[in-house]
């Protein structure tokens, strides 16, 4: 065998053996498909999104679990990516908490993203936490980002979900909870990369 051969054959065995998947496995599970979008083109971020279940807040009827002063307001961002017709966001009161729905998260969902203002820059964050249940079976909730905002509606930069060192063995469903700190928040059009940065 060629030296180069080896040096590849040795590198596949070594990260089968590191994230304890056979090096040869043919298949590896995958998410269900989801249609995706450039969403993020105009700030200059080429990647395609899949939203989260009722990621837009338009149907406003079980995809989300509500907690404290949290509730479904008329207005959408202004940019109107998903759609020009929509009219809603959700609105968190400082101190209040939205659940999405379960959404499905392997090796290629690095990222998530959305759209936020908040009432408060300088002195609110917004928290983001997934809740899953982890390959022992053992239901957890993680923080995985705080962000912080300014008045006007921007998307937000890249968070990344840590979720995934748990899905080199299988996809995970996993919820994102988004809890206001300090301040008053508006969050709309939540979406994850289904495919990855880069």
């Amino acid at each position: 065998m060629r030296r180069v051969d080896l040096c590849r054959a040795l590198g596949l065995a070594l990260c089968g053996l590191w994230f304890g998947v056979p090096a040869n496995a043919q298949t590896v599970p995958v998410c269900p498909a989801q249609p995706v979008a450039q969403v993020f083109m105009p700030w200059a971020d080429p990647a395609w999104y899949a939203s989260v279940p009722d990621g837009g807040m338009e149907a406003r009827n079980g995809a989300w679990r509500l907690d404290g002063a949290a509730a479904f307001v008329s207005g959408n961002e202004p940019y109107f990516v998903r759609a020009p017709g929509d009219g809603w966001a959700l609105d968190l009161s400082a101190g209040a908490s939205a659940v999405s729905a379960p959404v499905c998260i392997g090796i290629g969902h690095p990222a998530l993203r959305f759209f936020a203002r908040t009432s408060k820059p300088a002195q609110s964050t917004l928290r983001v936490a997934i809740e899953f249940t982890d390959l022992a079976g053992v239901r957890r909730s993680q923080e995985i980002a705080r962000l912080t905002a300014g008045g006007s509606w921007a998307p937000t930069p890249p968070v990344l979900i840590i979720a995934n060192a748990l899905s080199l063995l299988k996809p995970q469903w996993l919820s994102l909870r988004f809890t206001a700190d300090g301040g008053g928040w508006q969050l709309d059009d939540v979406y994850v990369d289904p495919y990855g940065k880069g």
